[in-house]
């Protein structure tokens, strides 16, 4: 007697050449150009490359206002400047890594200057006992920390790797920061 209806191997067959049909389909479609000429995914680009630079113009911005930070209290208690001077120095190099890189040739990537660049903001009054204002910093280094974490859901790759590594030495200091307040405190 012969077998009617469908067989384990036509099935297979029938699910392999829908596969590659819909593969082919998907490789298919020309020059990936949209209608005027512009690649499909070119727009998608432009925003993730957007994003991100917003992302660490802010992050800079950020940077900077630590920095500030960091000086004030060095300032206001000099005491602690000896002990804030590396946590300050990794601060800074966090802030050139973090910067948007230029294009070259590129009028759109260079940067702001004059009327139109926003001015950093206030970095706020320091506490005048050490131990207040290195909790303070201490605070502020967490906060970066965190919103770094954030950030990383909408980075990219690369990006995502140093907010990751600035996030854990935000973290770091934190704990550096909150060590050195109990010790000025003893």
């Amino acid at each position: 007697m012969r077998r009617t209806g469908t067989t384990r191997r036509g099935a297979l067959t029938a699910t392999g050449a829908l596969a590659l049909g819909a593969v082919l389909t998907g490789c298919g479609g020309g020059d990936g150009a949209t209608g005027s000429g512009r690649p499909a995914h070119s727009g998608a680009r432009a925003t993730a490359a957007k994003a991100e630079r917003t992302l660490r113009e802010k992050a800079v911005r950020d940077g900077a206002l630590l920095l500030a930070r960091y000086d004030l209290v060095a300032e206001a208690h000099p005491a602690t400047a000896a002990g804030l001077a590396p946590l300050r120095a990794a601060v800074k190099e966090h802030g050139k890594a973090l910067a948007p890189t230029r294009a070259k040739d590129s009028p759109k990537s260079a940067p702001k200057s004059g009327p139109g660049k926003t001015p950093p903001a206030d970095p706020g009054p320091v506490s005048a006992e050490p131990k207040a204002a290195l909790k303070e910093l201490a605070a502020a280094e967490r906060r970066r920390a965190d919103a770094y974490a954030d950030a990383l859901l909408n980075a990219g790759p690369e990006l995502a790797r140093l907010l990751a590594s600035v996030a854990s030495a935000a973290a770091a200091h934190a704990y550096l920061l909150t060590e050195l307040a109990e010790e000025r405190a003893a």
